[in-house]
């Protein structure tokens, strides 16, 4: 540990960390890959481990167990950020600005999708409800016995058919995009 971080110390005003290969310190200092791969891992991922297993406080076995976590955490992070960037921009700009936090921001973007669901189901409904019965009615004599007295509800008006026309031509281009039957 003590050697990866005095190699990273001494790397920052020469070779990049990429430029210092493994093998190379290996070479040089005598010390295992793989003690080197982990204290490596603990420098990056869990720097405040380094001294306690400098120390002697705490083994290079456990900080590494640590340092794999934090690295998953914030692997994950991105991914979950990433994602959240595919489905929901405006979100992920408020996590990045610190406005959000992730857990936070997927939770509201899980709580729009269920509200989006729930808006579909319930057009859905009433869109199931009104217009087969109005296509029922096409070509029977229906309209022409329509009498306001016997109107349960709100009486259909000139205006209310012309709504209702409007809402029909804006459903069948709605249908013709999204290319439905």
């Amino acid at each position: 540990m003590i050697t990866v971080k005095a190699c990273s110390f001494r790397e920052q005003g020469q070779r990049s960390p990429r430029e210092q290969t493994a093998r190379s310190l290996k070479e040089q200092l005598g010390v295992a890959l793989a003690v080197m791969g982990r204290a490596s891992t603990v420098l990056q991922h869990a720097p405040d481990l380094v001294d306690p297993v400098i120390a002697g406080a705490m083994g290079l076995n456990e900080a590494y167990t640590v340092a794999q976590e934090n690295k998953s955490k914030a692997n994950s992070a991105e991914v979950q950020l990433g994602r959240l960037r595919d489905e929901d921009p405006q979100l992920a700009q408020r996590v990045v600005e610190g406005d959000l936090t992730l857990t936070g921001a997927w939770a509201e973007h899980t709580e729009r999708i269920e509200e989006d669901k729930r808006q579909r189901r319930v057009a859905t409904k009433l869109l199931d409800e009104l217009v087969p019965p109005l296509a029922q009615s096409r070509g029977t004599r229906a309209f022409s016995r329509y009498d306001p007295a016997f109107a349960s509800g709100t009486p259909i008006t000139r205006e209310i058919i012309a709504h209702a026309m409007t809402a029909l031509t804006e459903m069948d281009q709605v249908w013709q995009e999204r290319d439905l039957p």
